[in-house]
């Protein structure tokens, strides 16, 4: 039997970082702007040197680090005078991995072990209180951010925890998120009886009212506005420099919420037609096939109304579709798109434009958007609309424990995320300096 190379996920996860994770990150902080916004500095491009100063067994012996120079290309741009500036700059010695996968530093040999941790994504669990009901909550992991955490208690309310703070109601988020009125809250998730329950512990009763009430909660002691805490919740959830699922967590989010998962098997309360074509899907009271409700997400449909022992239960997902199953006036098939792509940025995309070079270039231009690596207010209202589906025994409960639910963090992924918090102090760094040379 042949010995499998056991340092190859070692490896592959260091060239990753090498070619893609550190250009990742500077795209991420590229480009860094003066507060007056007249001074702004792009990184270009980066490059190792090709030869480290000394061999493997050189640095052990002399006891220093096994590194190569790192150069990076910046671009200054002064936006008032129109100046720009390209030059080179060394960056710092970057450590190399050896053959062995390990590290050499300060002549010591060190191997970066990779972590198993919870995968991002959205977990639902289930616990009984002492009177034997079952109480669910949901929580909501990204890669890198606040965490959302919905629960409930046993007079039937739901409440939803903002980066591990105290519980408020859910309805709090819901108005802050725009829908003010208990009737739109009604309208949008359908007449839920834990829904009622927690409208009425809910003291706010407008947009305003929620979003002072939420930015109490995460900054307490500070001055609350109606801007500051728009622009709070916006950095916290919305901002894909501070929130971020991962490739992962993305997959995961979509499989979990999708429409098309959720709504099979059960009966139709309305009859379902095409808004494409006029075509009718289902019948009503006819059983949804795997078929039909994967033809009904990917036609622009979120929201289906079902029948769960003669009651009527929404169910609504977070208004994905598939790019190459979705009526599109022209062929993307060769953009290469396999994850779900946000319905509502690519509905906009074709309203304003008409030609097809135009339209596939604006595509590839906002993929950030259609494949969003930050939650989005779809996300959230499908999460809950999920929650309040558990009731009705729709959808399932997820075992943290097991490994599908868990993944590696390898060496690339870790070096990235220390890359990424010493390229956050640089920024602060950069801007406090621009502001000096501003004044």
């Amino acid at each position: 039997l042949e010995m499998p190379d056991l340092i190859e996920v070692q490896k592959k996860s260091y060239k990753w970082f090498l070619e893609e994770g550190l250009r990742e990150v500077f795209r991420e902080i590229s480009p860094i702007e003066s507060f007056t916004g007249n001074l702004a500095l792009e990184f270009v491009d980066y490059r190792l040197e090709n030869n480290p100063k000394y061999s493997v067994e050189e640095c052990k012996d002399r006891d220093t680090t096994y590194a190569v120079p790192m150069k990076v290309k910046v671009r200054l741009t002064n936006r008032e005078t129109g100046e720009i500036k390209e030059s080179e700059v060394f960056m710092g010695d970057f450590p190399l991995m050896t053959e062995k996968g390990t590290f050499i530093i300060n002549g010591a040999e060190r191997v970066i072990v990779s972590q198993l941790v919870r995968s991002p994504g959205v977990y639902y669990e289930q616990q009984f209180d002492k009177f034997g009901k079952k109480l669910i909550s949901a929580t909501v992991i990204p890669n890198r951010g606040a965490w959302l955490e919905y629960e409930e208690d046993s007079n039937d309310i739901v409440y939803v925890r903002i980066d591990r703070t105290r519980k408020v109601p859910v309805t709090v988020l819901l108005r802050a998120l725009g829908y003010s009125t208990d009737i739109q809250i009604l309208d949008l998730l359908g007449e839920e009886e834990k829904l009622k329950a927690t409208l009425d512990k809910d003291t706010t009763k407008s947009e305003e009212e929620a979003l002072i009430e939420i930015y109490k909660r995460l900054r307490p002691g500070e001055p609350p506005t109606v801007e500051s805490a728009k622009s709070l919740l916006y950095a916290l959830f919305f901002d894909a420099k501070r929130y971020d699922l991962a490739k992962v967590g993305r997959y995961k989010f979509n499989k979990k919420l999708a429409l098309k998962t959720r709504i099979v098997n059960l009966k139709s309360a309305k009859k379902i037609v095409n808004p494409v074509t006029g075509e009718i899907l289902v019948e009503e009271g006819e059983k949804i096939s795997k078929e039909k409700a994967e033809e009904i997400q990917n036609c622009g449909i979120n929201v289906v109304e079902v029948l769960v022992e003669g009651k009527v239960v929404r169910v609504i997902g977070n208004n994905t579709v598939d790019i190459n199953k979705y009526p599109m006036p022209y062929d993307v098939s060769n953009l290469n798109i396999k994850e779900a792509v946000n319905l509502s940025i690519l509905k906009e995309i074709l309203d304003n434009f008409s030609d097809e070079e135009a339209v596939i270039n604006e595509i590839k231009n906002r993929m950030d958007e259609l494949v969003p690596k930050n939650i989005t207010k779809d996300d959230i209202i499908a999460t809950i609309s999920y929650q309040l589906n558990l009731t009705h025994g729709i959808g399932s409960i997820d075992d943290i424990d097991h490994l599908g639910n868990r993944r590696l963090r390898s060496v690339g992924e870790l070096l990235q995320n220390q890359f990424r918090i010493g390229l956050a102090r640089l920024e602060r760094v950069v801007k406090e300096r621009m502001t000096i040379q501003d004044v």
